[in-house]
C-alpha cells in the first residue's frame, strides 16, 4: 500500500467536521505553494503576454467589474 493510498483510507474514516478541517488545511497549503510560483512568474516575464491581452480587451469594454 502507498502512502497515499494509507492516508485516503485514513481520511474515508474522518468526520464531516474533520473532513472540512483537512480540505481547509489542504487548499490553503495549495495557495501557499502557488504564491512563489506566480510571483517568479510574473517577475520572469512570462506572465507579460497575459497581463497585456487583458489590458487590451479592457481597454475594448471586455471586461467589468468584479
Amino acid at each position: 500500500m502507498t502512502k497515499v493510498e494509507a492516508l485516503q483510507r485514513e481520511i474515508e474514516m474522518l468526520s464531516p467536521e474533520e473532513l472540512a478541517e483537512l480540505c481547509a488545511w489542504v487548499l490553503k497549503r495549495d495557495a501557499e505553494a502557488w504564491d512563489p510560483e506566480i510571483e517568479r512568474d510574473a517577475a520572469s516575464g512570462k506572465l507579460d503576454r497575459l497581463f497585456e491581452g487583458s489590458a487590451v480587451d479592457h481597454r475594448a469594454g471586455k471586461s467589468r467589474e468584479i
